[in-house]
């Protein structure tokens, strides 16, 4: 099975978040599985220099946008048992961040463009191009439409995920039939107008002939009203096509046996947990105290991560005997209140404002809880690394942290976390206190953190899935009709 991602960030060259360890760590699992699957992504001057001095170039090309043929490089190395390729234009990929920029749509437009184009150009012919998220989501209807007659297409067939359907690329018409060189058939009713503008994750959605997203639950939450960004018809309408598989994390990298990050190497030991609790307590200057829970933070500061939530009862919280750990940044509210709260109660909250990957570790290791109360959560990897460093998860419904977290029940001792169903923050708080008055018998403690040693946090079970999803599509896009021409 030769299988290409593209995807527009991957571990270890370059990552924003968590889709890169998806496009890094999938590849090594589905490869150990027999595949052989390589990666195609932005060559971007943020790649660390001795990773990208590895990379050698393989070929040079023009790709048209708009009225311009843009030069296009295409470069070639192997990491750690996985081949990368990286489309070169210091132009549109020689800066100082990965996203954000005025001309988003005309740079990840030309990416697509380029995928295409390498086709030609590869010392490698896949089977499977598996596209991830809005940067790609051109390409299988690129694949459909312009280069529906190619002959290096006509025997590749395409899939399509969802890492976060909020997440789109919207943009204006006039843009895209000016960088795609089309007119109005772009926005037939075949096509990616979406509510009077053009959708480039529109393209995937309807074009790619398998759709995967990142976790059963959102794979249904996503046919709804509520989840659906305004594009839950088509979902429903293509929900033969949807599967929901959820990510995995790579559990060599994140082993609490093995981390260097972390003082005291532990796997079930409350005891050895504690003692990295008891140095994470001194190290951010918190009140020492094995005996004291500690919850931990490590996310984006946003309203989707369920931030107003804690805010609305946050005094009620702090009050309980409990300390808090926070690591992130955002929105400006939320650190002020976390700033201010450090301030007030020295020895019972701290903060780091910003992303440290070894203290993250740490808090994973050291707290006793992990509270994730998201609003909506596709998959979540910080649940998982979570279970992994034997932290309890408390978290809301939904997703994959539906999928991947199961409630406590004292009655039968089945369950490897806390949550609560609604998005209501007293239920939240209700939560909380029941993970701590649990926390306080040892007993039932110590079944949680075993119920979540039982599970398989790898990519294995993943890999198998996606595995499965690729040798059904050849006989699918047999079937399926033919699209109309972009010429």
């Amino acid at each position: 099975m030769k299988v290409l991602f593209a995807a527009s960030e991957a571990v270890p060259l370059v990552k924003t978040g968590g889709l890169a360890d998806v496009a890094g760590a999938l590849p090594k699992a589905l490869n150990a599985r027999g595949a052989d699957v390589r990666v195609i992504l932005p060559k971007y001057n943020l790649i660390p220099p001795a990773l990208l001095e590895q990379f050698e170039t393989i070929a040079t090309f023009s790709v048209r946008i708009g009225w311009r043929d843009q030069y296009c490089g295409l470069l070639k190395a192997e990491l750690d048992g996985v081949v990368y390729y990286l489309i070169d234009n210091e132009y549109y990929f020689g800066r100082g961040v990965l996203y954000g920029y005025g001309d988003d749509a005309e740079r990840f437009i030309f990416f697509c463009y380029a995928v295409m184009e390498s086709l030609y150009h590869l010392d490698f012919h896949p089977e499977i191009l598996h596209c991830h998220d809005w940067q790609t989501g051109l390409i299988p209807f690129l694949h459909k439409t312009r280069y529906r007659f190619d002959p290096s297409c006509a025997d590749i067939a395409t899939v399509y995920t969802i890492h976060n359907l909020k997440y789109q690329g919207v943009f204006g018409k006039e843009l895209f039939k000016e960088l795609m060189n089309a007119g109005e058939e772009l926005f037939l009713s075949e096509g990616i107008e979406f509510y009077g503008a053009g959708n480039c994750m529109l393209g995937g959605l309807r074009y790619a002939d398998k759709l995967t997203t990142v976790s059963p639950t959102y794979a249904q939450e996503i046919q709804s009203e509520y989840y659906g960004e305004r594009l839950d018809g088509l979902l429903r309408h293509r929900s033969a096509d949807l599967v929901g598989i959820v990510n995995g994390i790579d559990t060599d990298l994140f082993d609490p046996m093995n981390d260097q990050a972390i003082p005291f190497p532990y796997r079930g030991s409350l005891a050895r947990k504690r003692k990295n609790k008891v140095a994470l307590q001194r190290e951010l200057g918190l009140r020492e105290s094995e005996d004291t829970p500690l919850i931990g933070i490590v996310s984006r500061l946003v309203d989707q991560k369920g931030f107003d939530l804690i805010a609305a009862v946050f005094d009620e919280i702090v009050q309980e005997d409990v300390q808090l750990v926070v690591l992130g940044s955002g929105d400006t509210q939320f650190e002020e209140l976390f700033r201010n709260a450090e301030a007030q109660r020295p020895g019972q909250v701290a903060t780091w404002f910003g992303f440290n990957d070894g203290l993250a570790r740490r808090i994973y290791a050291g707290s006793d809880m992990y509270l994730m109360p998201s609003q909506f959560e596709p998959c979540g990897l910080s649940q998982l690394l979570a279970l992994r460093y034997r932290s309890v998860p408390i978290v809301r419904e939904t997703g994959g942290l539906k999928d991947t977290v199961l409630a406590y029940n004292e009655y039968t001792g089945e369950g490897n976390g806390f949550s609560f169903t609604n998005y209501n923050a007293h239920d939240m708080l209700h939560t909380i206190r029941r993970a701590i008055g649990f926390y306080k018998d040892e007993a039932a403690w110590q079944q949680i953190v075993t119920n979540s040693a039982k599970e398989d946090y790898s990519w294995t079970r993943s890999a198998k899935a996606y595995m499965s999803l690729y040798t059904t599509i050849s006989p699918l896009r047999k079937e399926r009709q033919p699209w109309p021409v972009i010429s």
